[in-house]
């Protein structure tokens, strides 16, 4: 590809070897979160949310336990402007959050800025300006020293309007552009910007570092900040913050290395929602350590009342196969998987694991409210006999017989492959219903009565094409009596019956289920279902399904 030629690797490798992240195992413990969805997120919306929709996300990101929130960039827009002073006003912001505000490093825009923050508690405010060469070159044509005194006048101006303003503000920087930045330059500058501040242990500051381009492979992005957390001035006082961007499709990556590599802090928003390809998704970051035995300390306990109110405010779609949150992250389609995954869970019923061990599945979905029922098996033409009887039990109470499955298997499927597409619990419980259960053509069974039990004679009445007749036989038990009368009255052969019973303890308690499977003389095997107050009329009705199967044009048998 000639196009390719026009590209190059725009990054800066750290001026010394930084490799120490490279040791760690997993992250330990959360970070500082900080919601950017208001500002980054909001940006990036084709219609941006108005003033309402601004307050109720603002709420979610309480409820969900974010300590800083950046609210937007109040001097460059009037809606930004007074949803900061409704949340002032109104005192809406808990004593427990801080709000984040952005400002470019003008005069105007932080004097602005300062006003729209008239009577806060608290307030990070946020600083930036580019560094990259591609800016300095591009766009400001400026040389290193003027975009080092930008950053200066900027930190001196919010330490000034700062101490004229009543509230408690904590400052933060960014080098915006850091990953297209020479490294020793950030450095450089940011140390410019604390020796300005002057950090101490009860006024820390944030010295934010955004992958405002993902413009590496992560490990390179590790180093960075790696190399900028060893080399910062102050650096006990010094919060440091990563902000990465999704251009790679690497954000989780850059943030989670980023953090192994020295960072305090991370920047994000729900999803990933934000501009170009998106932010760092702090929902698929939180529970990633939450799979490690990490409290993330956000409350992600309900998924999908959290997506319910994302995707109303946003007008975005959670895509369905999004880490945790998608609508299909916990579902197997493929019958190997739905195999283990039913075992796994049966598996887990009867033993004390400490530890979440259940194949395929990475985290518990119901420890962020999805539910088995409907998430985690779902049925079309790739599933296989375990998930579907997993669905049948699950959804109706049906525990079908090992050897019953795989018949009962092949049926689901060929109807999901000929239909095309997904069946829901429902279609596979009238399929099971309407191929196994109490068949009564051409014979249906009407009663039984046993007359002696030291040799179980019995007489049954059956309907034979419209026809009640009654016939009487003996047999090993009360079943064994009932197939001996439809094996020698009847005329019908087959061996090796196959029994298995159980209370039907799903939509209605008293019932009894039976199941029988029956050989035939070529060898298939057909399979019957009754269901019945009486648990003996359930197995007889069970028998006579099996019976109607094995001599109807219509069986499919299975060998």
């Amino acid at each position: 590809m000639k196009k390719i030629e026009k590209y190059s690797r725009n990054y800066f490798m750290p001026p010394v070897k930084s490799m120490k992240w490279s040791e760690k195992e997993y992250i330990t413990e959360a970070p500082a979160w900080c919601s950017v969805d208001l500002r980054d997120g909001n940006q990036a919306l084709v219609v941006p949310m108005n003033l309402e929709e601004k307050l109720e996300y603002f709420q979610l990101l309480v409820d969900i336990g974010f300590k800083e929130i950046e609210v937007g960039f109040p001097a460059a827009s009037d809606t930004e402007y007074a949803f900061l002073r409704t949340l002032i006003e109104k005192n809406l912001i808990p004593d427990d959050v801080t709000i984040q505000v952005l400002t470019q490093a003008r005069e105007h825009i932080i004097r602005k800025t300062f006003e729209s923050l008239q009577g806060v508690s608290k307030a990070i405010v946020h600083l930036y300006n580019s560094t990259s060469v591609a800016q300095r070159e591009q766009v400001f044509k400026k040389s290193k020293e003027e975009i080092i005194s930008i950053a200066i006048t900027g930190a001196k101006l919010l330490k000034k309007y700062a101490l004229e303003t009543e509230g408690n503000f904590t400052f933060q920087y960014s080098p915006e552009s850091f990953t297209g930045t020479e490294i020793e330059f950030a450095l450089e500058i940011c140390n410019n910007v604390l020796d300005e501040w002057q950090p101490t242990a009860t006024e820390k500051v944030i010295i934010n570092l955004p992958a405002t381009v993902s413009m590496s492979m992560p490990h390179v992005y590790a180093s960075q900040i790696e190399y900028m957390s060893d080399h910062l001035k102050y650096r006990d006082n010094v919060i440091v913050s990563v902000h990465p961007h999704n251009d790679r499709g690497t954000g989780v990556a850059d943030a989670e290395l980023g953090m192994l590599a020295g960072a305090d802090r991370v920047e994000g928003t729900l999803f990933g929602n934000g501009e170009r390809t998106g932010n760092v998704d702090v929902v698929t970051l939180a529970l990633n350590m939450f799979s490690h035995g990490v409290d993330p300390q956000l409350n992600l306990e309900n998924i999908p009342e959290i997506i319910a109110v994302f995707e109303r405010m946003t007008k975005m779609k959670v895509s369905e196969r999004h880490p945790y949150g998608g609508e299909l992250v916990f579902t197997a389609f493929s019958g190997s998987h739905q195999d283990a995954i039913s075992k796994g869970i049966k598996w887990r019923e009867g033993h004390e694991d400490k530890y979440w061990t259940v194949p395929y599945l990475l985290i518990d979905p119901k420890d962020i409210g999805r539910e088995y029922e409907g998430d985690i098996i779902r049925i079309n033409s790739q599933s296989g006999k375990g998930g579907i009887a997993y669905v049948l039990g699950q959804k109706y109470g049906l525990d079908l017989p090992t050897e019953m499955r795989e018949s009962f298997g092949y049926s689901v499927k060929n109807i999901s492959d000929r239909l095309h597409k997904e069946l829901v619990p429902k279609d596979i419980y009238d399929i099971f219903v309407k191929e196994y259960v109490n068949i009564e053509k051409p014979f249906a069974f009407i009663n039984y009565q046993f007359k002696s039990y030291d040799d179980y004679h019995t007489t049954v009445k059956i309907k034979v094409n419209n026809d009640v007749q009654e016939f009487e036989g003996i047999g090993n038990g009360r079943l064994d009596a009932i197939s001996n009368i439809i094996q020698n009255k009847l005329d019908i052969k087959y061996t090796n019956l196959v029994y298995k019973e159980h209370a039907l303890e799903i939509g209605s308690g008293s019932q009894a289920v039976s199941y029988v499977g029956i050989t035939s003389e070529d060898g298939s095997v057909y399979w019957g279902c009754g269901i019945d107050m009486d648990i003996m009329a359930s197995s007889i009705k069970a028998l006579f399904s099996a019976v109607n199967k094995l001599i109807s044009v219509e069986a499919t048998p299975v060998k």
